[in-house]
């Protein structure tokens, strides 16, 4: 069994914000392999069904960004999911907008989710990193730049990521990082 967390902030107010990627590709996967519809569990919202005959968890942490790990904890320890078949995907403002990089493990980089997350579970799950470009492009500070919306262009562009990311998280789930990670860099650099 899989789990793949998404991670953003709930509310209308933050749905087409930088630090809802992770919500947003959430969404593309549960659209593009008809997962069941989604229920209010462990402080999330939870959706079950199969990505390449595999049982996948798809969750959206409902507890705010710094403290995603409370829900993605609860899911991991309740079905017995090991961090090496948890798969995060989230906002990095230090890649260029829609730029995808794919690891297992690693440090935070400052994302205070991915802080919560390894507090519960560890750090040695598979995370996707997707970038949301650069607050010191836009001469603003951090937390206003990763709560800003994206202009219409930019949501063009990224669109097409998340299309991407939705379409090739079967191959994560039946290999491995490293394969996903080479997929990623190919597609980079197109």
């Amino acid at each position: 069994m899989f789990l793949v967390v998404g991670l953003g902030n709930p509310g209308e107010e933050y749905a087409l914000t930088l630090h809802n990627i992770g919500f947003m590709a959430a969404d593309k996967i549960h659209g593009r392999y008809n997962l069941a519809p989604y229920k209010n569990k462990f402080e999330g919202l939870i959706a079950e069904g199969k990505i390449e005959n595999e049982k996948v968890l798809l969750l959206k942490p409902q507890t705010f960004m710094n403290l995603s790990g409370n829900s993605v904890g609860k899911v991991a320890s309740f079905y017995k999911i090991e961090p090496k078949n948890i798969i995060v995907i989230h906002d990095d403002k230090d890649l260029a907008l829609g730029k995808i990089k794919a690891k297992i493990g690693g440090s935070s980089g400052g994302h205070n989710g991915l802080k919560n997350i390894d507090a519960h579970i560890g750090p040695e799950y598979n995370r996707i990193r997707i970038g949301a470009g650069s607050p010191k492009e836009h001469n603003i500070d951090t937390i206003n730049f990763v709560l800003s919306r994206f202009s219409k262009a930019e949501l063009e562009v990224l669109e097409e990521k998340l299309d991407f990311v939705a379409s090739t998280i079967n191959e994560l789930i039946k290999t491995d990082i490293a394969h996903y990670s080479n997929i990623t860099g190919m597609y980079n650099a197109k």
